[in-house]
């Protein structure tokens, strides 16, 4: 089981692999497959069916946090903060350490550069860790008018490397990247002695990050371009389901194998 140690000292030595889960179930089959678990707010989207991440709240992440570490027993596993959950710094501490209080969590994840570094510090001068989170960020989304990438010219560039050093110097000790152009992404993982964990930031990052329902094919709504699918699942889904269906409609289901 990857430690907050072990995943500092992977940088520029070792991929770090994270992927998303909600539920003890999937955790179970990911668990010692990957070396991080986020319990993603994320969940709003593929898991509630909600258009973005802001609604929500602290008691569901908490409630999905138990769930997965019940499934990943042997799996570093953070958590996000969802949305103004961190306004500010006695907000930050009185929730994140909730988190720790009624979950085992050995990390929470905040989305913001420079003017999140404050929160970052104050966390991690109370003993929480903190994993960071720049470029694209789900929670900022509906205040800059959509999901837009970043690190298109050198000024948006220079940005990022500013804030991945500023989250770096308030004591984070990784830091996913998301939505940036491979030459940003390339930047901003050269700027900070901490890995970098990318999702849709290229080739030269620390790490990668994937949320399980896209890169199983189970979330069919959209494809985002950094997605590749490693299973069709929902069409193996539906299959499997019509197949289930035919068996009872026609009276094959249950036959003398399935019946006590």
């Amino acid at each position: 089981m990857k430690t907050i140690t072990s995943i500092k000292n992977a940088k520029n030595s070792e991929k770090l692999v994270m992927i998303t889960a909600y539920d003890a179930l999937f955790a179970s089959l990911f668990d010692e497959k990957v070396d991080i678990i986020l319990v993603g707010d994320s969940l709003n989207n593929s898991f509630n069916g909600r258009k973005d991440t802001l609604s929500a709240d602290l008691d569901m992440m908490i409630y999905h946090t138990k769930a997965v570490l019940m499934g990943a027993k042997n799996t570093f596993v953070v958590t996000d903060m969802p949305f103004a959950s961190y306004t500010d710094e006695k907000i930050a501490l009185k929730n994140a350490s909730q988190i720790y209080r009624q979950t085992d969590a050995q990390a929470v994840k905040i989305e913001g550069g420079k003017e999140r570094a404050h929160i970052v510090k104050t966390l991690t001068n109370n003993s929480i860790a903190v994993v960071g989170h720049i470029g694209l960020m789900p929670q900022f989304a509906r205040s800059e008018g959509g999901f837009k990438i970043k690190g298109k010219d050198s000024e948006d560039i220079q940005k990022l490397i500013d804030d991945a050093r500023a989250i770096e110097d308030a004591g984070a000790f990784c830091i996913v990247v998301e939505g940036v152009k491979e030459e940003a992404g390339k930047a901003v993982s050269e700027a900070v002695k901490i890995p970098t964990i990318g999702i849709g930031a290229g080739k030269h990052m620390d790490g990668q990050v994937l949320v399980w329902s896209d890169m199983l094919g189970f979330f069919e709504e959209f494809k985002p371009k950094f997605v590749k699918r490693y299973l069709n699942g929902a069409d193996l889904v539906k299959k499997a389901v019509e197949q289930y269906t035919k068996d009872v409609k026609s009276g094959k289901f249950p036959n003398d194998e399935f019946i006590y």
